[in-house]
């Protein structure tokens, strides 16, 4: 970027009308499939350091706030009824899945709980609060962890947060294009008071609450690229910004630390700024990509796949990582492995349950995927990697 003329150093800092880009930005889809494969190895393999190194809840808010601004080009109304209709089918299916689960593994209200209890069940059909599941079911001797409702459920606050900015995002959008940098920065305001005890909200209004302020700024990140707005700041500006914000974020961290360490999940303010300022890099240096180039085209069809089914990996992984337990552990029931191999498989358990998980999200994707197609009034498909497509395009133009 070239600083040398007058306007250029004095920029202009209102959002420009968007740059019209036809098609999909490849760029931004691998941005989402590294996002989605990083949240499956972090529930893993539980590396609190990989919070820092991608953020990728920032990351994935930031790209749903840019599809969210480019949509509202049409009226806002019929935009929030169609996001929510993409949303709601795929949760209804694993709802289908996991509550009855849940009350055949003997979940049952507290005497105390009362209507409330089955009233707040209805947040399984539209997440605007928090899907209620027990902390414990089952007994130590069953095929999982007693806290598997608890695993299984953890990935519906991500829902709830998504609802509440996809409702929000036309007040949001309004703001920005009004006062861009206060809407963009207030969420790490509010995030100052509430994510950080200064001021406490009880019960799950409260963490609803601190979700919206920690990735709020995020979320209106992906109004600003999709706007031009971060085009129109010099490249050293932001980044300068970005490292100065990021840089706080591990200083509030260093000095918060939970039972987890650098986990950024459980320290918010520093979730927000660090997701922050790592977002804006990313989008900073945005190539816009008609198509993945180089070495990366070969995963073309896996970053087409994981787009197209971003909902049901998101919804689903933790469950399957669970169901890859037992599937392991029947590798003990051979005489031979438990023998010789039973030593390796210990010391390699994380691993094998890595390489496992994956068949079971392929396996998933074809069982339930196809009803993110029909949330979104397509055809249904079992496997959408774009391969057909890319055949097809070929075959056309061969003939001609």
């Amino acid at each position: 970027m070239s600083h040398s003329s007058t306007a250029a150093a004095t920029p202009d800092l209102k959002p420009a009308a968007p740059a019209a880009r036809p098609g999909r930005d490849r760029y931004l889809d691998l941005l989402r499939s590294v996002a989605l494969v990083r949240v499956v190895v972090y529930h893993i393999f539980g590396w609190a350091w990989l919070t820092i190194v991608f953020p990728s809840m920032g990351v994935m808010f930031a790209l749903a706030g840019s599809l969210m601004a480019r949509s509202l080009s049409r009226p806002a109304l019929g935009v929030i009824r169609g996001r929510i209709r993409r949303l709601l089918p795929p949760l209804w299916a694993f709802s289908a899945f996991l509550v009855p689960l849940m009350f055949l593994g003997g979940w049952k209200p507290a005497k105390q709980d009362g209507l409330w209890w089955w009233a707040d069940l209805l947040n399984y059909l539209f997440p605007i609060g928090a899907p209620p599941f027990p902390w414990s079911l089952g007994s130590q001797s069953g095929l999982v962890e007693q806290t598997w409702a608890v695993q299984a459920g953890e990935p519906l606050w991500y829902l709830r947060t998504y609802l509440w900015f996809v409702i929000a995002s036309p007040l949001l959008l309004w703001a920005f294009r009004r006062v861009p940098w206060v809407t963009l920065l207030a969420p790490l305001a509010l995030c100052a008071v509430v994510g950080t005890g200064l001021v406490t909200i009880p019960g799950e209004t409260g963490y609803a609450l601190v979700d919206f302020a920690t990735f709020g700024s995020c979320w209106v990140l992906g109004f600003a690229h999709h706007e031009g707005l971060l085009k129109q700041v010099p490249r050293y500006v932001l980044l300068s910004c970005s490292a100065v914000v990021m840089a706080f974020g591990l200083w509030w961290a260093s000095g918060h630390q939970t039972v987890d360490g650098w986990d950024l999940n459980d320290i918010p303010l520093a979730q927000a700024t660090w997701s922050l300022g790592f977002v804006v890099i990313l989008l900073q240096y945005s190539p816009s990509w008609q198509q993945l180039p180089g070495r990366l085209a070969r995963f073309d069809s896996l970053v087409t796949l994981s787009n197209n089914r971003a909902v049901t990996i998101y919804l689903w992984h933790n469950a399957l990582i669970m169901m890859t337990v037992p599937l392991l552990d029947l590798l003990w029931d051979i005489p031979f492995v438990d023998a010789h191999l039973g030593g390796v498989l210990e010391t390699t358990y994380d691993v094998l349950m890595f390489l496992l998980v994956w068949p079971l999200i392929g396996l998933m994707i074809v069982a339930v995927g196809w009803i993110e197609d029909l949330a979104a009034k397509r055809s249904p498909r079992l496997w959408p990697n774009g391969r057909r497509k890319t055949r097809q395009t070929e075959s056309g133009s061969h003939r001609r």
